[in-house]
């Protein structure tokens, strides 16, 4: 888990900040599997990604880009449900006033290590 950011700040950009893509190759041993909110990720950091296709404007997909797009969703679906398991917990979906991100950061942690609890018993 990375830190919180304070406000709405997208995936791709805390990617970014968190793994500087000018710094190195950081994904260049890993086969990434990420969604839409991450379409840049290919060019920026030169790795090997498996993400669905992006349906073309006034176009359908074809046959099988839609066999291609399901066999991605059935494996991403595992990360979207532990996901919103870990939204069980009030603190992490509802609107936090909180300003002391350290707290939150250690809240977050054991709201996730009480999920993987759950998980593997």
């Amino acid at each position: 888990m990375s830190e919180a950011y304070h406000g709405r700040v997208h995936d791709y950009a805390m990617l970014k900040n968190e793994f500087n893509p000018n710094e190195g190759n950081w994904f260049e041993n890993f086969k990434l599997l990420v969604d839409l909110g991450f379409l840049g990720i290919k060019k920026d950091y030169l790795a090997k990604v498996k993400m669905p296709t992006k349906k073309p404007r006034k176009k359908e997909l074809t046959k099988e880009e839609k066999e291609y797009n399901k066999s991605v969703s059935q494996i991403r679906i595992k990360v979207e449900h532990s996901i919103g398991g870990l939204k069980r917990y009030r603190i992490l979906s509802d609107r936090l006033r909180m300003k002391n991100m350290i707290r939150y950061n250690q809240v977050s942690g054991i709201c996730a290590g009480l999920w993987n609890y759950i998980l593997t018993n």
